[in-house]
C-alpha cells in the first residue's frame, strides 16, 4: 500500500495552470513595447523589415518573431578626434577635432536602416542613432578635402571658415545621396594642432608682423616730422622772399643814411668805411681837442 506526498499531488494539481501563467506573462510582457517622444521605431518580423516607422508611445509585437528596434530622429552629436589632414604646402596637422550635429528625418529611418545596413550605431542611452557611419565618412572626408585648401600657418586663424565650409559641402553631399533626408545643423572645429616645427613658424610669423608694424608707426612718425620741417622751411622762405620783395634801393639808402648819422654824432668814431659802390660821401668825425691838448 503506498501513499502520495501532498506537496506531490498539489504540484500536480496545480502544475499545469502555473505553466500556462508564466507562458502568458512571457506573451504578454514581450508583446508590448515603448518609444520615447522624438523617437521611432523599425519593426522586423522573421527577418522581414516593415518600411513604416513606429510612432512614440505604446506598441504591439509578436513575441519571439518580431522586434522593434527604437531609432533617433533628435539632433546627433558625431565627434571626430585625432584626424591629421594634410594642409595646402603638403604639411600634417598634428590632431584636429571636430564636432558634426545633425538629424534624420523620422519618416525615412527605417529606409535608412535598410539601405546603410551595419551603418547605425547604438547609443549609450540603448537607442540607435542612423546611419552615424555614413554621416561620419562624409564628415571625414570632407574635413580632409576642405583643410587641403588652406596653408598650415594661417590655418588657426580660419577654424570658422572652415566650419562653415564643412558645413556647406557635408549638407550637399548627403543631400546628393539621400534628398531630404539628412539635416546638417552645424560643424563645429574644436581644436586645430600643429606640428611643432610649424608653430614655431607661426610664432615667428607673428613675431616679424608687430616688429613691421612698429617699423611702420615709426616711418608714420619720422614722415610726419619731416613733413612739418618742410612746412617750417616753407615758411621761413616766404618771409624772406617778402622781406626782400620790401628792401628796394632807396629803402636801401635811407637805412644806410641814418647808419652814418648814427655813426657821425658818435664821439669814439672817428674813420668810416663805406662798402664800394655806394654813392654816399664819406663822413669824417674828429673829435674835438681836449683842454690839456691844446696847451
Amino acid at each position: 500500500m503506498s501513499f502520495d506526498n501532498p506537496n506531490t499531488a498539489v504540484f500536480r494539481q496545480l502544475g499545469p495552470l502555473f505553466l500556462i501563467v508564466a507562458l502568458l506573462v512571457l506573451f504578454t510582457g514581450g508583446s508590448f513595447g515603448t518609444i520615447a517622444t522624438g523617437n521611432v521605431g523599425v519593426r522586423t518580423t522573421l527577418g522581414v523589415m516593415d518600411q513604416d516607422e513606429v510612432t512614440p508611445g505604446v506598441f504591439m509585437k509578436w513575441p519571439l518573431i518580431s522586434r522593434v528596434d527604437e531609432f533617433t530622429a533628435k539632433e546627433v552629436a558625431l565627434d571626430l578626434t585625432d584626424l591629421t589632414p594634410k594642409a595646402r604646402d603638403n604639411l600634417s596637422l598634428r590632431d584636429m577635432d571636430i564636432t558634426v550635429y545633425y538629424r534624420a528625418e523620422p519618416g525615412a529611418i527605417a529606409e535608412l536602416y535598410a539601405k546603410y545596413a551595419g551603418q547605425s550605431q547604438r547609443s549609450d542611452e540603448g537607442y540607435m542613432v542612423p546611419a552615424y557611419g555614413l554621416v561620419a565618412r562624409v564628415a571625414r572626408n570632407t574635413a580632409y578635402e576642405e583643410v587641403a585648401k588652406l596653408d598650415s600657418l594661417i590655418m588657426h586663424t580660419r577654424r570658422e571658415e572652415l566650419s562653415d565650409a564643412m558645413h556647406q559641402n557635408m549638407q550637399a553631399e548627403l543631400e546628393e545621396s539621400d534628398p531630404g533626408v539628412f539635416k546638417v545643423t552645424r560643424v563645429v572645429v574644436r581644436a586645430v594642432s600643429t606640428d611643432p616645427s610649424i608653430e614655431e613658424s607661426i610664432r615667428n610669423a607673428v613675431a616679424n608682423q608687430k616688429r613691421l608694424e612698429a617699423m611702420e608707426v615709426q616711418t608714420q612718425i619720422a614722415q610726419k616730422e619731416a613733413d612739418i620741417k618742410v612746412t617750417e622751411a616753407r615758411g621761413i622762405a616766404e618771409s624772406n622772399r617778402i622781406i626782400a620783395g620790401s628792401l628796394t634801393r632807396e629803402y636801401l639808402q635811407h637805412e644806410a643814411n641814418q647808419a652814418l648819422l648814427k655813426f657821425a654824432e658818435s664821439d669814439n668814431a672817428s674813420t668810416v668805411i663805406l662798402p664800394a659802390g655806394m654813392s654816399v660821401a664819406p663822413l669824417i668825425n674828429t673829435s674835438q681837442p681836449t683842454a690839456s691838448a691844446a696847451k
